[in-house]
């Protein structure tokens, strides 16, 4: 099994792999089912302040990071993978879902661009044909920890990472769905009981109350995904 590469481009490589160096991202990587390998952009920095940022042509505040800068930490990257696919962590990027994070577990791994202060210089952008992803509207300082989520999202999904492939398998956004609520013992907790349900030991009606559990959560918390799978033909509306 080929390992699945992760190749950070961050102005703060002492971030990583930060919470993916604990628990079973950790433990994965340190049995080889991924490597990571962080390139600090700063090291292409050409005067004694490395210096990667500048005023904004056309005014505004914040500044940008340099393009011939980017660049060069990008294309010291690609010469070493140039199969991966690269990915500019930004809140103008198409919102990270299931689908995509598990076409990226499939593949051979990913390019990781993570900005800072206003943004990148849009040419780079362009001349590497990056792929701009977002992990939610709302705005972070920098693309560390989007690239962090990206990465987790992807590696949980790779045979040998999570212990067994059902606890992947039936959690919210596999089906469509939400996921259905979970209980453990004791049985009576509070004066809060298990639904009867599961300690009935009938798997099939067991499975058919979870399915119920799971539409009826989707439809009252996330009626946009609701509305996808009905219009998928998974239910008829009445």
């Amino acid at each position: 099994m080929s390992v699945w590469q992760a190749k950070v481009a961050t102005l703060f490589p002492e971030m990583f792999p930060g919470v993916l160096g604990q628990s079973l991202a950790g433990r994965a990587l340190e049995n080889g089912i991924w490597s990571l390998d962080v390139k600090d952009i700063r090291d292409h920095a050409t005067d004694r302040h490395r210096t990667v940022d500048d005023n904004p042509f056309g005014g505004g505040a914040g500044m940008v990071m340099r393009p011939d800068i980017v660049d060069a930490a990008l294309l010291e990257l690609r010469a070493s993978a140039p199969q991966l696919p690269l990915i500019y962590l930004s809140p103008r990027g198409k919102v990270l879902n299931q689908k995509r994070c598990r076409e990226l577990a499939m593949g051979p791994g990913a390019i990781l661009l993570c900005g800072r202060y206003e943004g990148i210089d849009q040419r780079v952008l362009d001349a590497h044909q990056a792929e701009e992803v977002s992990i939610g509207d709302y705005i972070l300082m920098g693309g560390e920890l989007p690239a962090m989520v990206l990465i987790e999202s992807c590696i949980r999904l790779i045979e040998g990472t999570v212990n067994t492939t059902a606890s992947v398998d039936e959690e919210s956004f596999e089906t469509g769905l939400l996921e259905y609520p979970h209980y453990t013992r004791p049985a009576n907790w509070n004066g809060r009981d298990v639904p009867e349900i599961l300690l009935s030991g009938h798997h099939a009606k067991v499975q058919a109350w979870r399915h119920a559990q799971a539409e009826e959560i989707t439809r009252e918390r996330r009626p946009d995904l609701w509305d996808a799978y009905v219009a998928n033909g998974h239910i008829k509306e009445g």
